[in-house]
């Protein structure tokens, strides 16, 4: 019996490398996808770095190797010899459990190494982030500590408060016997909680959130920390909202504390950095951006639209935060889709499409990034786009103007605003240009003397087939792009008629009862008795832009800077809840059959808003 026990002993002794080490599955791994899919050849890597100690057994070396740049990693082990092993351990709640065995590959004939494939580190579109390890098994199994358990911008998590640079509080305190439990956020993106008014042993900390507060598995009981003895209240380090190495923007923290007697505990609610409104708010649509797919599932023109809004801020506030999905945005989808893949309609390549105005949107973006890049691929694309649209231009109907889709149905605001926009804007970028530059004057004079623009100033939807004002809703984004395309002409011309009628138009619209009510940009589907749809979500953020560019003419002397401000007053004071989001109402009126909706289109309209404030 005691030969067997001392058998048994020794047995367990030599397993327990093996019990301890080998990976406890979280369940079956699913394909991650963010810049790129999982299993990406390593040769590939913009970058290699190696964030831990190696880890050895039996004279192999185990590494993990990571490209930031990319957000991905691998494992590769060395000195072995057949059959050695080594893969990569993801784990989605900073090292509890994980999914293993992540790419395994096992040493050849011949060779005294192997990698494996490349894993990613976070998962932007479900809003997830990741710790990896490398792992590897030579007659023993061993592991690298995990990596990234700490999120790191600016600064890391876990820095003193006691360094930071402003504080506000986004949301209210919350209070728990006689305790005062508060959220602190500074001015560089990161929050710490604090607990005052209670007795040694209370505890307070931080949950951090990367979907909006619906779950935390990586981000509870951040920073707790307990009262010290002869004191009444105690606060947290310092950890970041966002993940921007990870591509996780948008997160969201809460502090939480429990008072030394009882098992209670209380916590503020969910809540973002909201101190600089633009900033608040692109981090806010931001968090809706696929990085795989480049672009706002799913709406095709909307998401030209919400990238250009991302751009203005860019340009305006200095901060290239985000810069990065210009040129992702752009690389993958520059191809062509099937009907179905990005819009109802095949997507013929080059952003052009069967409705003439979606494939504008898109060359209104690449203008507005070669404006802020000043790179010529951008410009050059729109070129591409433009030559394309004109092959639309048909004087055998109402004597001129652009056919709305390829069927050659309806001659329409949006489609010819534009038109007259961007064929003005690339001759106002082209040197020496005279082509373009004929091509606007002659839609510029067409569309104001189409009928389109009523006898109040203010542009209706489009045509009849016997080419008269067809009296259909005054949307504001027509009205805005009107407004642009008069501005746009006058750069390109100096001709002061033209910024005449473009404060003619501003003007028609900031005093008119049918785009404004109680003072605020109104839609006629914003009705408490109605609903947007997702195109007309974004209407009122386009006429913003391009009022606000009017605004910041210096000859126009700042004439609509207080109705721009009651905009943004409102929409940020009355529209917006604690994790920033706007919606679609600026008054942030609703009734219970047709609530106040958010959603990334009235994010990207809300910023536009904000964007054009002076």
């Amino acid at each position: 019996m005691r030969r067997i026990l001392i058998l048994l002993t020794a047995l367990v002794t030599a397993m327990a490398p093996l019990l301890l080490g080998a990976p406890t599955r979280a369940g079956a791994a699913t394909t991650v996808c963010a810049l790129y899919c999982d299993t990406r050849d390593p040769s590939l890597a913009q970058q290699e770095t190696f964030p831990t100690p190696n880890v050895y057994v039996n004279g192999r070396v185990v590494e993990l190797h990571v490209d930031d740049v990319d957000g991905m990693a691998w494992a590769s082990i060395d000195n072995g010899q057949l059959n050695d092993s080594v893969w990569i351990d993801r784990s989605w709640d900073a090292g509890s459990s994980w999914d293993g065995l992540l790419g395994k590959a096992w040493i050849p004939s011949t060779w005294t190494g192997t990698r494996t494939l490349m894993y990613n580190m976070s998962d932007p579109s479900n809003h997830r982030r990741a710790v990896v390890r490398a792992c590897g098994d030579a007659n023993g199994v061993v592991c690298t500590n995990w990596v990234h358990l700490q999120v790191c911008a600016a600064r890391c998590d876990g820095i003193s408060s006691g360094s930071s640079t402003g504080n506000t509080s986004p949301v209210p305190d919350t209070t728990l016997s006689g305790r005062d439990i508060s959220l602190h956020v500074d001015s560089g993106g990161m929050a710490w909680a604090s607990i005052s008014g209670g007795a040694a042993g209370d505890e307070v900390w931080m949950d951090r959130s990367w979907d909006g507060g619906a779950s935390w598995p990586d981000g509870s009981s951040k920073g707790r920390v307990s009262t010290p003895a002869g004191a009444t209240g105690t606060q947290t380090v310092e950890i970041n909202i966002d993940d921007p190495l990870g591509k996780l923007y948008g997160g969201a923290v809460r502090a939480c504390g429990r008072a030394v007697t009882g098992q209670n505990g209380s916590c503020t609610s969910w809540a973002r950095a909201d101190a600089v409104p633009t900033r608040a708010a692109a981090d806010a649509l931001m968090w809706s951006y696929d990085p795989y797919d480049a672009w706002w599932p799913s709406s095709w023109w909307n998401s030209a639209v919400a990238l250009t809004s991302v751009i203005d801020y860019t340009r305006a506030s200095g901060d290239t935060s985000y810069q990065w999905i210009v040129d992702r945005t752009f690389q993958v989808n520059k191809v062509a889709f099937p009907a179905g893949a990005r819009s109802s309609d095949a997507i013929q390549g080059d952003f052009i499409s069967q409705a003439t105005d979606d494939t504008e949107w898109w060359a209104s973006a690449w203008i507005d990034a070669y404006d802020l890049t000043g790179n010529q691929t951008y410009l050059n694309e729109a070129v591409t786009i433009m030559n394309y649209v004109s092959t639309l231009w048909d004087t055998s109907s109402c004597g001129g103007g652009v056919w709305w889709n390829t069927q050659k149905t309806y001659k329409n605001s949006v489609t010819n605003a534009l038109y007259v926009d961007l064929t003005a804007a690339l001759h106002n970028r082209i040197p020496g240009d005279t082509a373009w530059l004929a091509q606007a004057t002659t839609a510029w004079n067409w569309f104001r003397s189409s009928g389109l623009i009523n006898g109040s100033g203010l542009v209706n939807d489009g045509l009849t087939s016997s080419c008269a004002n067809n009296g259909q809703t005054v949307w504001t984004y027509n009205q805005g792009l009107a407004i642009g395309a008069a501005q746009e002409m006058y750069r390109a011309t100096g001709d002061g008629g033209d910024l005449s009628e473009a404060r003619y138009l501003a003007d028609s619209a900031v005093n008119s009862p049918t785009l404004v009510s109680n003072g605020l940009l109104t839609e006629s589907c914003d009705a408490l008795n109605a609903t947007c749809d997702d195109n007309q979500k974004q209407f009122k953020g386009i006429f913003m832009r391009f009022l606000g560019q009017l605004n910041s003419d210096s000859s126009v002397g700042g004439a609509y800077s207080s109705f721009i401000q009651a905009q943004t007053g409102s929409l940020w004071a009355s529209d917006r809840n604690s994790l920033n989001q706007i919606g679609e109402r600026w008054s942030g009126q609703g009734s219970s059959s047709n609530p106040n909706v958010s959603d990334w289109r009235t994010q990207a309209s809300g910023l536009e808003a904000l964007d054009a404030a002076p």
